[in-house]
């Protein structure tokens, strides 16, 4: 540790108070070591440079910690006057600016290769597809076999992924080669970048990108490298080419004479999470009772410190008494805030605030600019003051590394936020009280509106930023104990447990409602509450995911009348019945006069009005999507009145006719979760679950630990529906692939001792679950580590959440031991909102204590549940888990 004496530091601090620093047009005062102005009297400035060894020969000498730049923070070689120290993780977001290149050369002879880039380092994959020539429309088709990469793979009939590489250790480009086979009849190579890490889809002027091979391709503006000369046929593209194969092929080598080399670049953002920290010392002066808080962090640009005082054992924000250090200003009577001092160097900033022994702590969040704000997981960050020094602070990660026990209790919101809520209710009481008036005030109602918004979108920046954005009911149910049985389309009775009733094949049979009626009794008495039955409409593809006629409900899985049979089955054992509705997209019946398929037929017949703008294949003329583009069908505009009127409708005629009692909801990342609720609304069903599937966070190819993000984009859908549906916790899924695979058990742990997926933040909302009918079947998207299926259950069916079990595992090697933890379950009525306490989280077992009558542990570690009044006896155990229960 560098060392410097205090004189030195003394001199900086003053000679820095007395010369200002030019920011703009403001005159910025440094606040953070300017200690005379801290403090009340010379006295108390003596009496902190005595604590710290300056006038004082029985106290040890100073330690200064130098920075990378003059500047230092205070610290003594003393440990007993240090009251709080922690370094606290924050993570902000920033926008990262690169390019797209696209590159077609001729490599030798009549062998050409397309080259796509990307400048930003992500897990970039590339999504495309070619055009044939005579093709008619904007649709896709796979490419010949030998233009595929290494590592692509079919997505569907219609499009190939493959992934981009970085091209050398160092190399900031991420690129794919395609070698392109001129002797066929592609036409065009259309493509769009997607980001793996994001889930965001790129796009050339709002369509795919369109790499013209022949000189007739149309130019919809998204044409790139294509010569002045190609598009000059194009106007003639809505005549469909009526030709055999050999002629389509022998033109189009005739037309791609005239290809040539091009190189071209396109901008392109993203936003990317940074980490940084803030450090925070607090000290107690021996001598005066101060309380000398030091706030230092590495976070570029100008930062304020929002804080606010804490008394009478709350973390209830309020204003101290005065003096206030400089640069401070009073924001709207609730809070202060204080701009942080740069350091020389430009690398962070730090500040030193000196506060009221008395006080029981400090309370603060940081703003970056007008529109980013940072807190700690969630809550204001909080340093509190002990009354004795000897008994300092234990840090978190400290407390982490304990066995301890944290409940869904502890989930709050930050207490600032609290106190803009309250503004706003206020202004909102204001505003309905000058509506009662006679007069014209259409001007103030306009100001206090105003007002609100700004006060809002302040609120939500805050709790936002690294926060599950829980709903109020969702708060509240986190605080009760032991939740009433109370019905919700979110959660049913809240002790629920699903099964999904087929897999990718069961359609093949032609009579899978039959066989399941043969399924209900043995099902029921599993302890199974609900079943998952797949899509029932008419579908061109025969699993039901690409529906056509809504009011068709004869599919490949039998007749409406076998459906209708097979639900009062179902009724008659006490299982209720989910169907899946396929709400985000809808095969078209017809095509429009460019022959795309845009128009529907049907009881619905709807036009191109029912599709978003946005679609890159279907020429829709709605709105823009609120949601992400499936590409294989229209996507469906749910802003429409009209379209939302007959989803309703279908919704409430197939609960009458059918008999359904809830939904899964399939590819809920197309459409805002807001018309989810709508839809809840009008159908009431008793239980209700979006599969929201997207890509968890990866390092170069490793699993990030932290895996907030993902599940915060599950949890931000879920409260768009305001909880009316609960969603299917892919994060949980995800991290036991990596735990279990790995044996990295610790990952099961997040850092403040919850389970790390949607069932840590919101587990009545959270169906959890290891296998279904993409991930695994004959489809094996996603498949859940071979011979390690049991310890996934082991962990969702003692585990708070909604667990849904795949039909495929029921009636498997694996029937009795999941029979036997259903059993469990029941039999100690676990529920969706069950307690759970993390015992043990290390690198080959995970313990929990479940409402403190069920204890689990999975992996190949040893675990016993601790000794004390319970009496604990094996329950089930197998292959790597053992579950106990009381007695």
């Amino acid at each position: 540790m560098s060392t410097v004496p205090i004189e030195s530091l003394l001199h900086h601090s003053y000679l820095r108070h007395n010369s200002k620093v030019n920011r703009g047009n403001r005159s910025f005062i440094p606040i953070s070591l300017n200690l005379r102005s801290h403090f009340t009297s010379n006295k108390l400035l003596h009496s902190i440079g005595k604590s710290v060894g300056v006038s004082s020969k029985n106290k040890s000498p100073v330690a200064i910690r130098a920075t990378s730049s003059d500047t230092a923070v205070v610290e003594t070689a003393q440990s007993d006057d240090v009251i709080f120290k922690e370094i606290f993780p924050v993570q902000r977001i920033e926008k990262a600016e690169g390019k797209i290149y696209v590159r077609l050369k001729e490599v030798k002879e009549k062998n050409w290769e397309l080259s796509v880039g990307c400048s930003i380092p992500g897990k970039w994959i590339l999504h495309w597809g070619v055009s044939y020539v005579g093709d008619t429309g904007s649709e896709w088709d796979q490419p010949p076999e030998d233009m595929r990469p290494p590592g692509s793979i079919a997505i569907k009939d219609y499009a190939i992924e493959t992934p981009l590489k970085k091209l050398s250790e160092g190399d900031s480009f991420f690129e794919v080669a395609i070698n392109l086979n001129l002797e066929s009849s592609v036409a065009a190579l259309n493509f769009v970048l997607k980001d793996e890490e994001t889930g965001a889809w790129y796009q050339h002027k709002g369509r795919d990108f369109k790499v013209p091979l022949v000189d007739d391709v149309p130019d919809n503006g998204n044409l790139i490298g294509a010569k002045k000369g190609f598009g000059a046929l194009g106007q003639l593209s809505n005549i469909p080419l009526k030709q055999d194969k050999s002629s389509a092929e022998t033109d189009s080598i005739e037309e791609r004479k005239g290809l040539q080399e091009f190189y071209e670049e396109m901008p392109i953002s993203k936003r990317v999470a940074d980490d940084n920290s803030v450090s925070v010392t607090a000290r107690k002066c021996p001598e005066t009772s101060k309380n000398i808080v030091s706030i230092e962090t590495d976070l570029p640009g100008d930062v304020t410190v929002h804080w606010g005082v804490c008394k009478n054992g709350t973390k209830k924000w309020e204003i101290p008494s005065e003096p206030y250090p400089e640069e401070t200003s009073l924001f709207k009577n609730k809070a202060l805030r204080t701009r942080l001092q740069r350091k020389d160097d430009g690398n962070g900033s730090f500040g030193l605030f000196s506060l009221d022994g008395k006080l029981e702590g400090l309370c603060f969040v940081l703003k970056l600019n007008e529109n980013t704000w940072l807190n700690y997981r969630g809550e204001d960050f909080y340093v509190p003051f002990l009354t004795s020094s000897s008994s300092p602070v234990e840090t978190e990660a400290a407390q982490v590394s304990k066995p301890k026990r944290k409940t869904d209790k502890e989930v709050s919101a930050s207490g600032f936020t609290k106190e803009i809520i309250t503004e706003i209710r206020n202004l909102a009481i204001d505003i309905s009280s000058h509506k009662n008036q006679k007069t014209n005030v259409k001007e103030v109602q306009e100001n206090i509106l105003q007002e609100i918004e700004k006060l809002a979108a302040e609120a939500y920046s805050i709790f936002r930023s690294t926060t599950p954005a829980f709903s109020e009911e969702g708060v509240l149910e986190a605080e009760a104990d032991k939740p009433d049985i109370k019905i919700s389309s979110g959660t049913g009775s809240g002790f629920e447990i699903l099964c999904q009733g087929f897999n990718w094949e069961s359609n093949k049979s032609g009579r899978w409602y039959l066989e399941l009626q043969e399924k209900a009794d043995e099902l029921a008495s599993l302890g199974f509450t609900v079943l998952w039955l797949p899509p029932p409409t008419e579908s061109v593809s025969p699993e039901g995911y690409m529906p056509k006629d809504l009011y068709n409900l004869n599919s490949r899985y039998g007749t409406i009348d076998e459906l209708k049979d097979t639900v009062k089955k179902f009724h008659k054992v006490g299982i209720k019945v989910l169907g899946d509705a396929v709400l985000n997209h809808r095969c078209a019946h017809f095509k429009n006069q460019n022959g795309v398929w845009n128009l529907f037929g049907g009881r619905l017949n709807w036009d191109d009005r029912a599709v978003v703008a946005d679609d890159p294949h279907f020429q829709g003329r709605g709105n823009k999507s609120s949601g992400d583009n499936f590409h294989a069908a229209p996507n469906i505009d749910h802003s429409q009145d009209f379209v939302r009127k007959d989803i309703k409708e279908w919704l409430c005629w197939m609960m009458e006719e059918v008999g359904y009692d809830g939904w899964r909801l399939d590819f809920v990342r197309g459409f805002w979760g807001g018309y989810v609720k709508d839809y809840m609304d009008a159908s009431k069903p008793y239980f209700a679950v979006g599969e929201y599937w997207d890509s968890l966070s990866y390092t170069y190819g490793e699993m990030d630990y932290n895996q907030d993000a993902h599940r915060q984009r599950i949890v931000d859908w879920i409260n768009a529906t305001s909880g009316a549906a609960g969603a299917f916790d892919v994060t949980t899924k995800g991290i036991l692939h990596t735990a279990l695979q790995k044996c990295e058990y610790w990952r099961l742990s997040d850092p403040k001792g919850k389970p790390p997926g949607v069932v840590g933040w919101w587990p009545s909302r959270a169906v959890t679950f290891i296998e279904n009918h993409d991930t695994g079947s004959t489809q094996g998207h996603w498949r859940f580590p071979e011979g390690k299926e049991m310890q996934g259950y082991a962990y969702i069916l003692t585990h708070p959440g909604t667990p849904a079990v795949f039909f495929d595992h029921i009636f498997s090697d694996y029937h009795s031991e999941i029979a036997a933890l259903l059993s469990l379950r029941n039999r100690q009525k676990l529920h969706c909102r069950s307690e759970v306490n993390i015992d043990k989280s290390e690198r080959d077992v995970y313990a929990a204590i479940i409402d403190e009558k069920v204890a689990m542990k999975i992996g190949p570690g040893h675990y016993e549940p601790p000794n004390g009044s319970q009496n604990w006896s094996v329950a089930v155990e197998g292959r790597d888990y053992k579950v106990w229960e009381t007695s």
